[in-house]
């Protein structure tokens, strides 16, 4: 099997994906921008994992299919990003900007197949977990959250 990955804004699309009871479904009609994997604590509690993976959406590329109505969503109200779930069997499925709805990013493990794309930095680095210390992959490390701009994606 290849693993292979195409540069950022040259994945795979359309890409479709569910939440884990399959009553959200949902399509990305164009190419993920980019991916990474964040480490903060709201991640952490949220997944009860170390780390979240997240794809970088490309504006108005994002739709729901079905279910639209069983999404919830957690807003912190600190300027962190709202988080959304389904409300039945609560997959978690993205997460937007409170400032500017256009900036959404999915969950990598709620699509269905491939995005073609693989992170390409980690975020929020500073609160990763003591028993899961972030691996030395050689990809860019942000102590809080990342800047893109400071990103290659056409690794």
């Amino acid at each position: 099997m290849e693993n292979s990955q195409a540069p950022a804004g040259e994945g795979i699309a359309p890409l479709t994906g569910a939440c884990m009871c399959g009553r959200v479904t949902f399509e990305i009609s164009e190419p993920l921008i980019g991916a990474a994997y964040c480490y903060c604590k709201r991640c952490q509690r949220r997944t009860g994992t170390a780390f979240s993976a997240t794809g970088l959406t490309q504006p108005g590329s994002f739709r729901f299919t079905a279910g639209e109505d069983l999404v919830h969503t957690y807003e912190p109200g600190d300027g962190g990003w709202n988080k959304s779930f389904c409300s039945n069997c609560g997959g978690h499925l993205m997460t937007t900007n409170p400032e500017n709805p256009d900036l959404l990013a999915i969950r990598l493990g709620a699509l269905d197949r491939d995005p073609g794309t693989r992170p390409l930095a980690h975020q929020f680095t500073d609160y990763a977990a003591p028993w899961f210390p972030v691996p030395d992959d050689g990809l860019p490390r942000f102590p809080e959250r990342l800047d893109w701009s400071q990103v290659d994606l056409g690794a």
